[in-house]
């Protein structure tokens, strides 16, 4: 049975493509966090708010 999986570890030159792949960009793709973390720190404010008012009462 012939092995149409060749690993690029198997010589140099085949690794060096393999590692500067698009694929293997990372974290640099990776979706921006800043609208999570935006909408938690309104969660808070809210809730501190809320307990707030309510110690009020």
């Amino acid at each position: 049975m012939a092995e149409n999986y060749t690993d690029p570890s198997g010589n140099t030159e085949a690794f060096r493509a393999f590692t500067q792949t698009p694929e293997a960009a990372g974290p640099a793709d990776a979706p921006s966090r800043l609208p999570l973390i935006v909408g938690a720190a309104v969660v808070v404010v809210v809730l501190v708010a809320l307990v707030a008012w309510l110690a009020m009462r």
